[in-house]
């Protein structure tokens, strides 16, 4: 089942501290500003988010219609329909998104070890 774009969402203490060490390691701002209080990186298929004040932890994100260029990909798993299978496989998803829409939505998991992981669909 492919699951979309793959990226890492640290959360940081300092975007601007952070934004530098990343970039030291050959990663450049690919969206966000840090006005926004957020920034996304990237090095070749490589995507980190670094996010200033916004939630606790680090959470591994999958976006649903998105390549890892943050391009539409015509043929894609809706968000809804990965919620469904990973239910079926009786993985706690949280509330079921309304199935009777369409377009962005998301849901989250967390796994065994507490490592939660986003499905965020932007389109």
């Amino acid at each position: 089942m492919s699951l979309g774009a793959f990226s890492v969402s640290l959360s940081v203490e300092n975007l601007k501290t952070s934004k530098a060490f990343y970039e030291k390691l050959g990663f450049s701002v690919f969206s966000g500003g840090l006005e926004k209080n957020y920034l996304i990186m990237k090095n070749g298929d490589s995507l980190i988010g670094l996010f200033q004040g916004m939630f606790k932890g680090n959470i591994l994100t999958f976006n649903p219609g998105w390549d890892q260029d943050g391009k539409n990909i015509e043929a894609f798993k809706d968000v809804r329909e990965i919620q469904k299978h990973l239910k079926f496989e009786s993985i706690d998803t949280g509330e079921d998104i309304d199935k009777k829409t369409t377009g962005p939505a998301s849901f989250m998991i967390t796994d065994p070890d507490g490592n939660v992981i986003l499905f965020d669909q932007h389109r």
